[in-house]
C-alpha cells in the first residue's frame, strides 16, 4: 500500500497527526461541525481534493476517486484531542477499519490543495465512500455539480439534519 493509499486501525495510536479534509455536514456552518468539532479544532483552511468527485447521499455526501474535485475544509486538530477527534469522526463516518464489509466511509490519506497558501499542498485524512458504496453511485448515484456540497441547498433552503 502506497503512502497516498495509507489508513490506520480505529482506536490504534496515530502515528502521524495528519489534519481532516471535510467536505460535507462537518463544514463549518453544517449541522455537525458544531457537535463533533467545536472546541477540538486549531485551524480550519478552504481545501480541494483533486481526483474526486462528490455524491449526494441520504443528507450528507459521499466523495469517491475520479476526474473532478471536491471543494471542502482542512481541519487541523487542537493540541491534546487528535485521538478523540479521530474516534469520534470515524464513529461518525462508520469506519470500522481498513476494507471492514460494514464501513460506510474508507479513511484514507490523499494530498488536497491549499489555494493560495505555500505549500500548495499537504496530506490529509479523507474519507472517501467505501468499495459497496462507491460501486452504487457509480451505476446510479447523482453527481453533486463542481463538487460543492454547501451549493446542492437552494439558497435559503433547510439545513442538512
Amino acid at each position: 500500500m502506497t503512502a497516498a493509499m495509507s489508513t490506520l486501525d480505529p482506536g490504534s495510536p496515530p502515528t502521524d497527526e495528519l489534519p481532516f479534509f471535510v467536505y460535507g455536514t462537518l463544514l463549518p456552518g453544517e449541522p455537525n461541525h458544531d457537535l463533533f468539532l467545536r472546541g477540538r479544532t486549531a485551524g480550519e483552511r478552504a481545501a480541494v481534493l483533486p481526483r474526486a468527485l462528490l455524491y449526494d447521499g441520504p443528507g450528507y455526501p459521499y466523495a469517491i476517486d475520479g476526474h473532478g474535485r471536491v471543494h471542502g475544509t482542512l481541519l487541523t486538530a487542537a493540541p491534546g484531542v487528535y485521538g478523540e477527534l479521530l474516534g469520534l469522526l470515524d464513529h461518525l463516518e462508520e469506519y470500522l477499519g481498513p476494507g471492514h464489509p460494514r464501513n460506510l466511509y474508507e479513511r484514507v490519506v490523499r494530498e488536497v490543495e491549499l489555494p493560495g497558501e505555500e505549500p500548495p499542498v499537504t496530506r490529509a485524512w479523507v474519507y472517501l465512500a467505501a468499495a459497496a458504496v462507491t460501486r452504487s453511485l457509480r451505476t446510479g448515484g447523482s453527481v453533486i455539480a463542481e463538487g460543492r456540497w454547501i451549493t446542492r441547498r437552494p439558497p435559503g433552503g433547510p439545513r442538512t439534519p
